[in-house]
């Protein structure tokens, strides 16, 4: 049975999003190549980097033609810029992986800004991207969870993974509201009241 992809749409995600967030992980996970920890680490971390690419490559090669780049027009320098000068100036130690470790912190706290500046400029989203980005939001926010426990057990505590998660979760809070108030509600695509 042939699997037929003519249903994919890609309208709603942003592609600029996407592209940050396997900058992320390709800034987080160098030491890949000089580090092992496990079997199960190293392989979610290639799993992590393959579907990241993946993701990239079937927005702006495979399913070109229903990406909607009209609207993904965030200028991601804006966040970039930023990014870079805060790593290297707040960091654990001033080696290139630890820097390059920090940057991914940062920069994965305003990764979902273009897609969230889409979502505004259109003045809606499909539910199934709606759903994603909750989810994703939802990943994120987990994160505080599990900051808490380690901190109750083990004593440790990342101030700039906290921190960046912290930015990152207040990013969402907007978008929470309106899931709960308007997706959840069975209204399908979520319409962002017009400003006056």
């Amino acid at each position: 049975m042939l699997y037929s992809t003519s249903f994919i749409y890609l309208t709603g995600i942003s592609g600029k999003s996407q592209v940050l967030f396997a900058l992320v992980f390709t800034t987080r996970y160098l030491d890949l190549f000089t580090v092992y920890i496990s079997s199960y680490n190293t392989v979610m971390k290639v799993v992590f980097l393959a579907l990241s690419y993946a993701t990239v490559y079937l927005i702006y090669m495979r399913f070109r033609n229903t990406y909607d780049s009209e609207n993904d027009t965030f200028r991601v320098e804006f966040l970039l810029v930023p990014v870079i000068g805060l790593s290297f100036l707040e960091n654990y130690s001033f080696t290139p992986v630890e820097i390059l470790w920090t940057f991914s912190i940062f920069l994965e706290a305003v990764a979902i800004m273009p897609q969230l500046f889409m979502i505004t400029k259109t003045g809606e989203a499909e539910s199934i991207t709606t759903h994603y980005l909750f989810f994703l939001g939802l990943y994120r926010a987990l994160y505080i969870g599990n900051w808490v426990w380690r901190y109750h057990t083990e004593g440790f505590l990342d101030q700039i993974a906290v921190v960046s998660g912290v930015v990152q979760t207040i990013f969402y809070c907007d978008f929470f509201y309106l899931y709960f108030t308007k997706v959840l509600r069975g209204r399908g695509k979520m319409t962002l009241p017009m400003p006056v």
